[in-house]
């Protein structure tokens, strides 16, 4: 799902600040089991929704008054620069949604893989295993500016969040083809997804040639 060249590096402020929102999901999901079909419970929908709403604000606060050259900085040939990261995003949501649509009119289904919530949480924490991003999920280069890109970026989150607080479809009982996971799960996924790419933001402010305010 995505391009991810760099070598990882973490400020150490900054991963204090994200990761007490990120272990405190992977705490109350821990031991969670893939559940049968059913309408989201309470619980879940809370989850899910705090964990969309983390992630559009990290985000969000994670590019907060960067510059032209710094959203533009690539840290080494092939990587993927922060506006470009961010394009990826705009470009991948639709077709994550188009995913969730199509699983959902298709027949209810119990054949979903084992996972736990809590191993789709740990997709978003653990960039040990790094992936390339499909074709039609790349950057298409046509993000030039910060705030377009996440006006973007939030009105694709406003949606998600609107059907995540409001939805009564059956979610567990609908599997999305491409990850063999149960709807519900897909919906954590595409916010662990962004987190991941939040990490990924991190990692290039972090490298040493980013360029600074003078």
């Amino acid at each position: 799902m995505e391009n991810d060249s760099q070598p990882p590096a973490l400020e150490p402020a900054m991963t204090a600040a994200g990761f007490r929102g990120v272990l405190l999901f992977a705490a109350l999901v821990i031991g969670s089991v893939v559940m049968t079909a059913a309408p989201l419970t309470k619980l879940e929908r809370q989850r899910l929704v705090a964990h969309l709403e983390m992630t559009e604000n990290w985000l969000a606060d994670e590019v907060w008054g960067l510059s032209g050259e710094q959203v533009r900085f690539r840290p080494a040939p092939g990587a993927w620069n922060i506006l470009e990261v961010l394009d990826h995003l705009i470009v991948a949501g639709p077709i994550y949604w188009q995913d969730l649509e199509k699983a959902l009119k298709a027949p209810p289904s119990d054949k979903g893989r084992p996972d736990k919530d809590a191993d789709v949480l740990w997709y978003g924490i653990d960039r040990s295993q790094r992936q390339q991003a499909v074709p039609a999920e790349k950057p298409k280069g046509d993000l030039r500016d910060l705030k377009v890109g996440l006006e973007a970026f939030h009105k694709l989150q406003a949606r998600m969040l609107a059907y995540a607080k409001t939805t009564d479809d059956d979610l567990r009982g609908h599997i999305v083809e491409r990850e063999r996971c149960d709807a519900y799960q897909w919906l954590l996924l595409i916010s662990t997804h962004v987190q991941r790419h939040i990490l990924q933001i991190m990692e290039i402010k972090a490298d040493r040639k980013f360029p600074h305010p003078r």
